[in-house]
């Protein structure tokens, strides 16, 4: 860490200071029963969950991907918030409502509703294989991160204890308070990070010696003959270079937006920690208007630092070639700029942004495993044994389940971090979009489930498979193995969404209840 000045661990004394007071502050009032535990009682404020949904649908890969996506493309990203109004909308719609109605836990025991216990089991377990994948995936890109900035190597030793330090926090900081603690914190590690953001934007603004308006007609007029602000394209491309066209905007990410608001306990728990449906409702459509500035301000770096690197002509003083290798790893354009030129303070305050985007996603993911755990599949096994669990001993469960998944998410970044360097299986890419593969099949699932009488315990299985090898086909990898080179194609996530979706809602779809019994849930209710 020779590479920090005193500042710079000023910086970090104070974040540590920030974290242990505000850790203590939070764990003061623990959690008596699973409800407090696992929903904060149904008292947190509307505006600090819609914060929290946001925080937890940022992560370090946000941090460092979405200036990526300003430097390398253009603005368009930011047109995908169009399918998340439309996905949240549905969401307050059809599934908020029932989900207070039936005074869930958990989003998967909807399903127990319909399908039986097994089908919440199945959906439980198909979340639990995808969210430890995903967040196991994201908190190797945080810890690579650190290990570079703190260790300057990314060294297996280095690699494993910043993976370490980030589970260790992120676990400490919550696992007394549940929620509650959760909730709290996104609140500062997202006010940590957009602080972060906003540093970075203001040195990047005073040191390009242009105009605004100079600026605009650069980034607007290329040499390449392309905008950088061009924000809604309607051209028809299904490969992954088109994934943010306006008819993907419409489709997949609708979908994708669909499940990750209403069907992934991740972003979901959180809704339902307001106290009615209409509050929960409310804190939903909140978040996906802050995350529009929030995602704009990250594209806005990556913007500004197209114009430090790729046009020398502008820039007064010139730059050095850009490599963006280090230790033969490709890095992000953001990672470069923070590893050679952030000067002294804002190198710490930007580290501190990664570990709080990283602590935030990864404090929301311990609770809702751990609430899918022991609601969904320990206290249903234990009833079966005869020995339900009393409140306390759920709380007592609760916490030794985030200890449980903090371990597994550790493993699975060392994981990442093995399977990456010695095997050509491009592993990563797969763990940052394996939710799309649980995706598939819940969204299938629950399609009919509330808008049909069909369904059986058998086809909700099959169903869940059936969306998760649909999507598994479309993976490049898979179709060099299984397909001739002129037959394979490759698409972009969005479809491989929409495909996927088709197919497990037509697998489930051919089951048939036979019980009359069970009730079709009413697809027309409103929030109340």
């Amino acid at each position: 860490m020779q590479h920090f000045t005193s500042l710079d661990y000023l910086v970090f004394a104070a974040y540590g200071l920030l974290l242990l007071v505000s850790g203590w502050w939070f764990s003061r009032a623990r959690a008596v029963s699973s409800s407090d535990y696992f929903l904060g009682g149904k008292t947190m404020p509307t505006w600090m969950v819609a914060i929290s949904v946001l925080a937890t649908s940022q992560s370090a890969a946000t941090f460092l991907g979405g200036p990526d996506q300003g430097y390398q493309g253009d603005i368009s990203y930011l047109a995908t918030n169009l399918g998340a109004l439309v996905a949240a909308l549905f969401v307050m719609r059809f599934l908020i409502p029932r989900f207070y109605q039936l005074k869930v836990f958990t989003v998967y025991e909807l399903l127990q509703q319909r399908f039986g216990s097994a089908a919440k089991t199945q959906a439980g377990l198909m979340y639990l294989c995808g969210r430890v994948f995903a967040s196991g995936a994201r908190l190797y890109m945080a810890a690579l991160a650190v290990a570079m900035i703190l260790y300057g190597n990314i060294q297996p030793t280095s690699v494993m204890a910043a993976i370490g330090i980030l589970a260790i926090v992120g676990l400490l900081y919550t696992v007394i308070g549940g929620i509650r603690s959760v909730i709290y914190s996104d609140v500062i590690q997202c006010a940590v990070y957009v602080s972060a953001a906003l540093a970075v934007v203001y040195y990047l603004l005073t040191n390009i010696p242009l105009t605004f308006s100079e600026m605009l007609d650069a980034l607007q007029h290329t040499p390449q003959g392309t905008s950088k602000l061009a924000l809604i394209k309607t051209s028809w491309d299904t490969s992954p270079a088109g994934v943010f066209n306006l008819w993907s905007v419409f489709t997949g990410f609708v979908l994708l937006n669909i499940a990750a608001f209403g069907l992934d306990q991740d972003m979901t728990q959180r809704v339902l920690t307001c106290k009615n449906a209409r509050e929960g409702s409310k804190a939903m459509l909140m978040s996906v208007i802050l995350v529009i500035p929030v995602m704009a301000l990250f594209i806005l770096i990556g913007l500004l630092l197209y114009l430090v690197y790729q046009r020398p002509d502008l820039m007064t003083n010139g730059n050095e070639p850009v490599s963006q290798l280090f230790e033969g790893e490709k890095i992000t354009i953001f990672m470069y700029y923070l590893l050679h030129e952030i000067p002294a303070g804002i190198k710490a305050l930007v580290t501190i942004g990664i570990i709080a985007a990283a602590l935030s996603t990864l404090n929301s993911g311990l609770n809702s495993m751990s609430s899918v755990l022991i609601q969904d599949l320990y206290r249903p096994w234990r009833a079966r044994q005869g020995k339900a669990l009393d409140e306390s001993q759920a709380v007592f469960a609760g916490q030794w389940g985030m200890v449980l998944m903090a371990l597994l998410l550790g493993l699975m970044a060392a994981l990442c971090f093995y399977w990456q360097r010695y095997t050509d299986m491009p592993l990563l890419n797969f763990a940052l979009s394996v939710m799309v593969f649980s995706y598939s099949g819940l969204l299938g699932v629950y399609f009919t489930a509330l808008f049909t009488r069909r369904g059986s315990p058998r086809s909700v299985w099959l169903a869940l498979l059936a969306g998760f090898l649909s999507t598994l086909f479309w993976q490049p990898y898979v179709q060099a193995l299984l397909l001739p080179e002129h037959w394979q194609m490759n698409i972009g996530f969005t479809w491989q969404l929409c495909i996927g979706t088709l197919v497990s809602s037509t697998v489930c779809l051919l089951g048939c209840s036979e019980s009359a019994s069970i009730r079709r849930p009413a697809g027309n209710e409103v929030v109340s």
